[in-house]
């Protein structure tokens, strides 16, 4: 099931055309976009996703999003939905038509969360380690690269995917060129040491994660210690659990990473999902 509405607050028949060929978020990813998780109803960490998509917008000179506009879409969708008890929404946000005024293509569209997405949450997953070719400091130093936002340029995520398929894995994790973890295309990473949560700084210029943030605040709750700190690629073979948080994905389990077997986290995963599970 599909549903799709517009920033209007209408619902449009999602499979008729509505993007014209012209708009910049086709012919150049010029825009931005959020993924978010509802759950009976109800859309996960919403406040914290357009608060992402507006951040997103302003590295890219972008108008600022309309709050209350996505949010009625949001809500309209899930009015209307009557498929399955989750739905993943895409919120997505256009420069607009190449040489117009200006006024930027948006509309949120619900649909339901892929078999393999479900496959993977359950059963984890084996990743590869790829270079990205981010340094320390780059973010700050190349704003225009656009390093932590959230745009619809997503070529070399969708191309680093093929290449882990083709060396027999599922995903990815990004690295620097000296050995420090990043991010994977769609996901943060979390690695677990004892009763100690670490996830990579935003400040690396990866996108901070909407679901490490909410299974870090139940973590805190619950009495675990929480960092945001940089980790170095050697440290996940060791690392009691290395996970990957994502919306659609929640908290996966790393179970392989480039073709060796990790510390058997089935137990800590199984933890970790119930600590998320309780935030809400």
């Amino acid at each position: 099931m599909r549903l799709l509405a517009l920033l209007d607050g209408t619902l449009a028949d999602p499979d008729a055309p509505l993007v014209r060929v012209d708009d910049l978020g086709l012919l150049r990813g010029d825009g931005i976009f959020e993924t978010i998780l509802a759950v009976d109803g109800k859309p996960r960490e919403l406040g914290p996703h357009l608060d992402r998509l507006a951040r997103s917008a302003a590295m890219l000179d972008m108008p600022e999003p309309d709050r209350a506009a996505f949010e009625r879409a949001v809500r309209v969708v899930l009015d209307n939905w009557t498929g399955g008890a989750e739905v993943a929404l895409k919120a997505v946000l256009t420069r607009g038509i190449e040489g117009g005024d200006g006024t930027p293509t948006g509309f949120v569209m619900g649909m339901e969360i892929s078999a393999k997405a479900l496959a993977q949450r359950a059963e984890g997953l084996a990743a590869v380690t790829l270079e990205r070719g981010i340094e320390p400091g780059l973010a700050e130093r190349a704003p225009w690269l656009l390093l932590g936002a959230k745009s619809l340029s997503y070529a070399v995520n969708m191309a680093a995917l093929r290449e882990a398929e083709r060396r027999g894995a599922d995903e990815v994790v990004f690295t620097t060129s000296s050995g420090s973890v990043l991010e994977g295309p769609t996901s943060t990473l979390i690695a677990a040491r004892g009763r100690t949560l670490t996830t990579p700084p935003s400040t690396l210029g990866i996108l901070p994660g909407t679901t490490q943030a909410a299974l870090f605040q139940a973590a805190e709750r619950a009495g675990w210690t929480v960092e945001v700190e940089p980790i170095a690629v050697d440290d996940l073979y060791t690392a009691d659990g290395v996970f990957l948080a994502s919306s659609v994905r929640k908290i996966t389990r790393v179970h392989t990473l480039d073709g060796k077997s990790l510390p058997d986290s089935t137990a800590l995963h199984t933890t970790l999902t119930t600590l998320y599970e309780s935030h809400y």
